[in-house]
């Protein structure tokens, strides 16, 4: 194939020409509130679309919100469904080809139904709305997009959504697990940022200074408000979603996922590895949070408190792993994404390791 690359992940992208200059690409229209998603046909007006779309999403989404979002665009649009409850080089070619007569792509659901159209509007270069049902990362908005192998999940380069319509009264009615989830994934923010300081004073890694601090302010002001998120409330989606959309942005304006991303993020795909299936993404990033932030000598307590007050795990065992194949991710963590470099770079002995794993349990 000689206009594609195939990733270390095994999906393939379409290769683009070489070009110096920088895009920052972000959603054009972002559109969050109370039954905000009967606005959608506006908001496909007003992007100028063409006249066809591809609904992707999962089964019970498909149910819940999809068909009514069907409902909404087949007046003025021709429509076709594409149902998916994985994400994976097979189900990304599968919606490339359902796609492929579209003129756009609309991802209702979850992290796996939003990331599958990520990849496949840009390898057809077609745009794709962002309609999430649960606020659990922060790539509802970003250009990035997680696709799961044999060697855990890997991260890409992909599409931002041309829009993002979040109707709160849907994700406030999401399991509560995911919607603390989503508060972990930003709180990460603050360390992750904290390692892309520590990577341009060590490796001279160039920085974005307005990526970086759009992204810890995000942090903390999610910290700040930790006693508002609450269980099947829409002040609570509210919140949480503006800052998924901003941390994504953040990601957007730096060209990569730095600002998000950084030594927890290595210790979640880690334990990918090592206890698949255990924890959602963001709340392995959580514990990785507490963790980095006292190896950065920050206040990693009150990252602790934060997680707990919104319902987030903050140990290994609250997730269902045991505290030894925590200390192996720990471990483990440089050999993820190497080029990468944080703070679990610096070569943690097993000990140590141990320890900072029974530093949670810490009153």
């Amino acid at each position: 194939m000689s206009d594609a690359v195939r990733d270390e992940g095994g999906a393939v992208l379409k290769r683009k020409k070489f070009d110096k200059s920088k895009w920052m690409q972000l959603p054009r229209d972002v559109v969050i509130g109370h039954d905000v998603l009967d606005q959608l046909p506006a908001v496909c007006a007003d992007l100028g679309l063409g006249r066809s779309v591809l609904i992707l999403s999962g089964h019970t989404t498909m149910e819940r919100v999809g068909r009514r979002v069907e409902g909404l665009m087949k007046s003025r649009y021709h429509t076709s469904t594409l149902i998916t409850e994985q994400i994976s080089t097979e189900v990304i070619a599968q919606t490339e080809e359902a796609a492929r007569e579209a003129a756009f792509l609309i991802g209702v659901g979850g992290g796996r139904v939003i990331d599958t159209a990520k990849i496949a509007s840009y390898n057809l270069d077609k745009p794709f709305i962002s309609i999430p049902t649960a606020a659990s990362h922060d790539g509802i908005a970003s250009a990035r997009a997680s696709v799961p192998t044999g060697e855990g999940s890997v991260s890409l380069q992909a599409q931002p959504p041309l829009a993002l319509i979040a109707d709160t009264s849907i994700i406030a009615e999401a399991p509560h697990r995911l919607l603390a989830s989503g508060c972990a994934d930003i709180i990460s923010n603050s360390t992750a940022t904290l390692d892309w300081e520590f990577a341009h004073r060590l490796r001279n890694e160039a920085v974005s200074e307005y990526a970086m601090g759009l992204s810890r302010m995000t942090a903390e002001l999610l910290m700040k408000n930790a006693d508002l998120i609450k269980p099947n409330q829409e002040e609570s989606a509210w919140i949480v979603t503006k800052a998924l959309v901003s941390s994504g942005v953040a990601m957007s304006i730096a060209g990569s996922s730095r600002p998000g991303s950084g030594g927890e993020h290595k210790f979640s795909h880690a334990l990918d590895r090592l206890a698949p299936g255990r924890g959602l993404h963001g709340e392995k990033c959580g514990i990785g949070t507490i963790i980095t932030m006292y190896l950065h000598g920050g206040d990693w307590r009150a990252i602790r408190r934060a997680l707990h007050i919104i319902g987030a795990p903050v140990t290994p065992r609250e997730i269902g792993v045991d505290d030894e194949t925590a200390a192996d991710a720990l471990l483990a963590a440089k050999d993820v994404r190497p080029e990468r470099f944080t703070i679990l770079d610096m070569g943690l002995t097993r000990e140590s390791a141990r320890e900072l794993i029974r530093m949670l349990y810490q009153d």
